[in-house]
């Protein structure tokens, strides 16, 4: 049922969590048990990605991205409630803003790229990414108004914690309503993208090389699983390793926890690019950051109070929600045609380079 392709993927699965495992139970240094489970948690990811897609050639691209994202979203609530146990707050503010950042910049650029010059100029339809785009800037303006109110210095800066529970459970609400909208695409085509040329490889009957559902399923939930708890073995050395590397808080949530946690989104957007599926690619590029800025962000702001030393309020850096209101602006101009090209993809990269290069030094 699995290919030679898979069963390596699985296997380095299962070999860096165990190196992962080892080397937290026998007090390695932080550097290499940052690194481990580092490398593991993407190992993982790419085992999740390839069950994603199995699944997904059952539904269509709405529903797929609801369930990826909600299953690839884990690790990283994981790794928030960890770093909020170890009063990594800062790094959770960074972590936040640097999963969507790093989905709605850097993957989706990177899948503009690996579609674009594989398959030429790509069309879907911009229904969905439209309103995905509409979405982040709400989110935007919720992080705006506590944050604003707190630099400024208004009346509500005294009840920053109970505007940021009140904006968290709006924001959970959108996200509510916001399910039915995916789940109406259940039945859309599976091809992806409107007139694109077929995926290289894709000629033969898809039938052939699907895995049974129930073992689809299966390893999702054992691999995403398995990220939840490396997702404890990559917080816990942390701060340790970045101090030794040299990397300041900010960067380190905003690049480093931002791109290991999420690394499931990245392996999937990217593999349905490569594919020819655009419609797929670019459904679950957009919807992870939602779900983490719509769910997983109140969520955790939510629980903080209860898991952490200090609570998690939505009073974030200026630098960090200008640099959110900046990309989702530059996103929704981008998918707003219902096409995208390769250069484009470059640009994107190009704006998450300049965006992580600002919080280098802290």
């Amino acid at each position: 049922m699995l290919d030679r392709r898979q069963r390596i993927s699985a296997g380095a699965a299962v070999l860096l969590t165990v190196a992962a495992g080892l080397g937290e139970a026998a007090g390695a240094g932080a550097v290499t048990r940052f690194v481990l489970s580092g490398l593991a948690l993407a190992a993982l990811a790419a085992v999740i990605g390839e069950a994603v897609e199995q699944v997904g050639e059952r539904l269509g691209p709405g529903t797929t991205a609801v369930v990826q994202s909600t299953l690839g979203n884990l690790p990283e609530f994981f790794v928030g409630i960890f770093a909020l146990r170890a009063g990594l707050t800062g790094v959770v503010r960074a972590a936040l803003i640097g999963s969507v950042l790093g989905n709605v910049v850097l993957v989706l650029g990177c899948v503009f790229v690996a579609g674009g010059l594989r398959h030429g100029t790509q069309s879907f339809d911009p229904e969905e990414p439209r309103l995905n785009s509409s979405l982040l800037l709400v989110v935007v303006g919720a992080l705006l108004v506590p944050t604003l109110a707190s630099k400024l210095g208004t009346p509500a800066a005294a009840h920053e914690q109970v505007l940021s529970d009140a904006c968290a459970a709006v924001l959970l609400v959108v996200y509510a309503a916001s399910v039915p909208f995916y789940l109406r695409h259940r039945g859309a085509p599976a091809a992806g993208s409107h007139g694109s040329a077929p995926a290289r490889g894709d000629e033969t009957d898809p039938a052939s090389s699907a895995w049974p559902l129930p073992l689809a399923l299966a390893l999702l939930a054992v691999s995403a699983g398995g990220a939840a708890l490396v997702s404890d073995w990559f917080v816990s050395p942390l701060a340790a390793a970045t101090r030794s590397l040299g990397m300041s808080q900010a960067f380190t949530g905003l690049v480093v926890v931002a791109i290991a946690s999420n690394a499931v989104e990245h392996a999937v957007g990217v593999r349905f690019a490569l594919h020819g599926k655009a419609e797929y690619a670019i459904s679950t590029t957009l919807n992870s950051p939602l779900q983490v800025a719509l769910l997983l962000t109140p969520a955790l702001v939510l629980v903080s109070g209860v898991v952490g030393p200090s609570p998690l309020t939505l009073v974030f850096p200026p630098l960090l929600v200008a640099a959110l209101a900046v990309s989702a602006v530059v996103v929704a101009v981008v998918v707003y045609d219902g096409e995208y090209t390769w250069i484009e993809g470059v640009a994107l990269v190009g704006l998450y380079c300049i965006i992580a290069t600002a919080f280098w030094w802290g």
